[in-house]
């Protein structure tokens, strides 16, 4: 399937969802779900994959391309209300180690990268890497790259982790337990039309090298292996 744009109906849907979401409105709707926004996105990703998750074959580089299921976890949330409000897909090539990510909601669309996601010896290999005056430097340097067209985004501490010292000169990234940079669209014809492809091309090309340094320096879980 060709990638000819997400359909008219995906914002709408997506505003209808935020206003009822009631396993009522979404058996309702879930034809428009299924034609108007996961198909799309599934259809993006495939033509994506190839560049994306390069040095694999097509079915390979394809098998690494995700679109995230529409129901929530609720098990513990204290908002239970059942479907998310918007469609993620990603491609990437273990969790944490760079991801290539889009996203479609009532808002608009988002493209994003970066390292969504750290379990503990992840954390540990990305504030060695911060730590050291090359690959930490050279971290900045893509970051402050990215700015201002991009938000810097993550889970950070408050106060500085524990064995650096208050006056290190990267404190600010070392504070990061997860790193990610973010744009973002309202809702344009774009998002409807093949030019979609490009926009997220262009943004995921702009994060190429975040995504290669936390490939380098983070890379998947040992724990999940």
């Amino acid at each position: 399937m060709r990638f000819e744009g997400f359909g008219d109906g995906a914002v709408e849907f997506y505003e209808g969802l935020e206003a009822d979401n009631s396993k009522a409105y979404w058996n309702d709707q879930k034809a428009v779900y299924q034609q108007h926004v996961r198909e799309p996105m599934e259809a993006l990703l495939s033509e994506l994959a190839a560049e994306f998750a390069p040095g694999v074959d097509s079915a390979a580089a394809n098998g690494r391309a995700k679109v995230f299921r529409p129901h929530r976890d609720v098990r513990f949330s204290r908002d239970k209300s059942p479907y998310k409000t918007h469609c993620g897909g990603v491609i990437e090539a273990g969790r944490g180690g760079g991801a290539c990510y889009v996203e479609v909601s009532a808002d608009g669309m988002l493209v994003a990268g970066g390292c969504f996601h750290t379990e503990p010896d992840q954390l540990a290999r990305f504030r060695t890497a911060v730590d050291e005056q090359v690959h930490g430097e050279r971290l900045r340097e893509i970051v402050d790259g990215l700015r201002p067209g991009w938000e810097i985004l993550g889970d950070t501490l408050k106060s500085r982790p524990r064995g650096f010292s208050a006056d290190h000169p990267r404190l600010e990234l070392l504070r990061h337990r997860t790193l990610y940079a973010v744009r973002r669209w309202e809702p344009d014809d774009v998002l409807h039309q093949r030019d979609c492809l490009t926009r997220v091309r262009k943004g995921w090309r702009k994060l190429r090298e975040l995504n290669q340094w936390c490939a380098d320096h983070v890379g998947p879980s040992e724990r999940r292996r």
